[in-house]
């Protein structure tokens, strides 16, 4: 599951973050809700192969993730406040769509693990703008949705996955900046990515073909068959 260039199981960790993200609203869920996120990094910066420099920083952001986590469990949002938190989250959800980019570029193929990791940085942009807009709303003085309130994780995730697919339903628009520069940087950056990045590795995907049964196994030597090993 967390073997190198297994992106497919970094897909499966960043949907059961989002659900669970979205499922557990509890008080105390802030602190939960990042452990999962350490997790999930954890095994991007695996699964990439991230170097050591970066494992390091990485490594340190995580130890402050979870003691942020441990004392906002335990003192309460309003004591350290709730936007630590959402800020380390969005630092989280800030480097590992750039360790999976950098372990793309240097692929020497495009085959099926390539294509699910171009689906990986592009579900962790979503999650970090989410996590962002939830900074913002925290501790912006106004109201980030305006008359819709600040909303909360699930709100968060929700505006930003429809900012940037474009979709745009309208029930949840920021009131303000930066909010309202943030939501246009990421419907940039979320078609920009669509059309670029994405159709290019799809559209270079070769899948690997499998011989078929009976047909000579690569490397064999037809001038060998009926020789029966004998010499000249």
């Amino acid at each position: 599951m967390v073997s190198p260039d297994s992106y497919g199981s970094v897909l499966l960790l960043i949907l059961f973050t989002y659900g669970f993200s979205v499922g557990v609203t509890a008080p105390w869920a802030s602190s939960l809700v990042i452990t999962v996120q350490i997790g999930t990094v954890w095994a991007v910066l695996h699964v990439s192969r991230a170097r050591r420099p970066v494992r390091r920083v990485a490594g340190v952001l995580l130890l402050i993730s979870a003691i942020a986590a441990l004392v906002n469990l335990f003192v309460g949002k309003e004591t350290t406040g709730e936007g630590a938190v959402a800020f380390m989250s969005a630092v989280l959800y800030l480097i590992a769509p750039f360790s999976i980019t950098r372990s793309l570029l240097f692929r020497r193929e495009v085959d099926l693990q390539t294509v699910l990791g171009a689906i990986d940085i592009y579900l962790l942009v979503g999650m970090l703008f989410a996590f962002i807009y939830r900074f913002l709303g925290v501790v912006q003085p106004s109201l980030f949705f305006g008359a819709s309130g600040d909303g909360k994780v699930p709100q968060d995730l929700f505006f930003s996955f429809t900012t940037l697919t474009t979709t745009g339903y309208g029930n949840y628009v920021p009131a303000g900046n930066p909010g309202q520069t943030f939501a246009v940087a990421e419907m940039l950056i979320g078609q920009l990515f669509l059309v670029i990045a994405v159709a290019k590795v799809i559209n270079a995907y070769t899948p690997a073909r499998r011989p078929l049964p009976g047909s000579r196994q690569s490397g064999e030597n037809p001038a060998s068959e009926g020789a029966g090993g004998e010499g000249p």
